[in-house]
């Protein structure tokens, strides 16, 4: 039996929830509203949901706070809806945490299609690949990746990511002691081709880092800054 999708859907304007849900429910996917950011953020902690369509602007407490602190200890994917489509607000949405980005006004068919490829990117909570046969692994001496299940595993420890913190260790790990340029990883991994400040792969490597070192410090180490160029994966280290 497959796993059901559970879906929260949070903006300010009953418009926009009620239209999105209806397109949702369609694919059959489970959906819960809020029109909140404190309403939207009590319901993520208290709920495992595969994915948060999250608005930027709200009374209160807006998207990019609720992201923040839903990073703070869940790692369910989410997409930004805004109205802002400029660069910066872009980048700052990237930097807390989202992992795809909409810009309103937007086709609700748009949306599911974008929905649908974050669930094959991410395998959200509770892995929405079924019964894998883990045969998509790579194998370093500190780290695991099992791309099958979507699971990263630092000295036999499982490492809670999430799906752009995922994606963009997959894609250093695949081409061991490369050096990418952040331009290269922003285009790759991110899927978005624009200029502007780069601090976003920085700030995800940096999490990254974070996140393997509690785990295993000479798994963190292998994410190496090749100064005044970009990032590489050292095999060697250690």
């Amino acid at each position: 039996m497959e796993k059901e999708i559970k879906i929260l859907v949070v903006d300010d304007e009953d418009r926009i929830r009620r239209l999105l849900k209806m397109y949702l429910e369609r694919e059959d996917f489970l959906v819960d509203e809020a029109s909140d950011g404190q309403t939207a953020l009590n319901r993520a902690l208290s709920s495992d949901y595969d994915i948060i369509l999250l608005d930027l602007m709200m009374p209160g407490k807006d998207g990019m706070e609720v992201c923040k602190e839903l990073r703070e200890k869940k790692t369910t994917p989410v997409i930004m809806l805004t109205a802002k489509g400029e660069e910066i607000n872009r980048v700052q949405g990237f930097e807390a945490g989202t992992d795809d980005y909409i810009v309103k006004p937007f086709s609700p068919r748009e949306v599911v299609l974008r929905v649908k490829a974050l669930l094959r990117r991410s395998a959200a909570a509770g892995f929405v690949q079924s019964e894998t046969s883990a045969k998509d692994m790579i194998v370093f001496p500190y780290l695991t990746i099992d791309n099958d299940a979507h699971r990263v595993l630092a000295n036999d420890r499982e490492v809670s990511l999430t799906p752009k913190e995922y994606e963009l260790l997959l894609f250093l790990a695949k081409s061991p002691d490369k050096v990418f340029d952040r331009e290269l990883l922003l285009r790759e991994v991110w899927h978005y081709d624009f200029f502007g400040d780069l601090r976003t792969v920085d700030t995800h490597v940096k999490r990254l880092r974070e996140k393997l070192n509690k785990v295993s410090e000479d798994a963190a180490r292998m994410i190496v800054t090749v100064w005044g160029v970009g990032y590489k994966f050292e095999v060697s280290n250690g």
